[in-house]
């Protein structure tokens, strides 16, 4: 399967970069979302859950997320309404990575890195469902 590897993190861009295709987003977490939103609404589908991980929206800078890049003629439902939903979550915490120090910034890169390591496997091996959530509600 063919699939974006959506990011803000230099570190997993690095990583991945001769391996699949990266969108290397210049900007906050928040800027990664707003562009899933717009792959998404332009008929591709979400593979991996925006806010995987165990940290708060809003604590960590950086955010990895795989999309599907074969294009649907419609929107899918479930990734439009999980984008918007995890950005509405983004937008109720307050930022808490600005001024943090490199050696933490760091280990964030660190950390979202061995998520997304973690998701391409399964990514690949089952399009039928967003990495971390059961679209039938199982």
């Amino acid at each position: 399967m063919e699939f974006w590897l959506v990011t803000n993190n230099e570190k997993v861009n690095d990583a991945y970069a001769d391996k699949c295709d990266v969108l290397f987003v210049d900007g906050t977490d928040r800027d990664v979302m707003k562009t899933i939103r717009d792959l998404v609404h332009e008929g591709h589908s979400l593979l991996t859950h925006p806010l995987s991980g165990s940290l708060k929206p809003g604590e960590t800078p950086f955010r990895s997320v795989l999309v599907d890049k074969s294009k649907n003629e419609t929107v899918d439902p479930f990734s439009l309404d999980l984008i918007e939903t995890c950005i509405q979550a983004l937008q109720k915490f307050r930022v808490r990575y600005e001024g943090l120090s490199e050696r933490k910034l760091e280990d964030f890169r660190h950390v979202d890195l061995s998520i997304i390591e973690s998701a391409i496997p399964t990514a690949m091996a089952d399009r039928t469902r967003v990495v971390g959530v059961d679209r039938n509600g199982a």
